[in-house]
C-alpha cells in the first residue's frame, strides 16, 4: 500500500504541505468501518500516485491529533490543500463516493479510479 503512517509530531508539517494535496486517514484498530476503508484508500492510492499523498493515524496512539482537529467519529478523512482543510469526511464509503466527495476538491472533477 502506498499509504504512510504519520504520528502527532509529523501531522503539522504534512497537514500543510502545498505540493500536493494531503489526505489524512484518522483511525483505530478497534474500528470496523476504519478496516473497511483500507481496500478503498488502497485504490485511490494506487491510482493517484503522485497526485495525492494518502497518510494514517492511529487516533489512540495520537491524542493531540484527535484534540486538534475534534475527531469525534471514526475513520475521519480529512482532505488537506495548501495547509487548510478542503475536506472532511465521518465514516466508511466507497471508492465512487469518495472519487465524488475528494474528487471535486482535488481536481475540481470526480475520478473513477475503475
Amino acid at each position: 500500500m502506498a499509504t504512510k503512517t504519520i504520528a502527532d509530531e509529523t501531522l503539522e508539517t504534512v497537514s500543510k504541505e502545498t505540493e500536493n494535496p494531503v489526505i489524512i486517514d484518522f483511525w483505530a484498530e478497534w474500528c470496523g468501518p476504519c478496516k473497511q476503508m483500507v481496500p478503498h484508500l488502497e485504490v485511490v492510492s494506487e491510482n493517484l500516485t503522485g497526485e495525492v499523498k494518502i497518510l494514517k493515524i492511529n487516533v489512540d496512539e495520537n491524542p493531540m491529533a484527535v484534540s486538534k482537529f475534534g475527531i469525534r467519529g471514526l475513520p475521519t478523512l480529512m482532505l488537506f490543500k495548501r495547509g487548510s482543510i478542503a475536506e472532511s469526511q465521518v465514516g466508511a464509503m466507497s471508492v465512487t463516493r469518495f472519487s465524488q466527495r475528494f474528487g471535486q476538491n482535488i481536481w475540481n472533477k470526480t475520478f473513477l479510479p475503475y
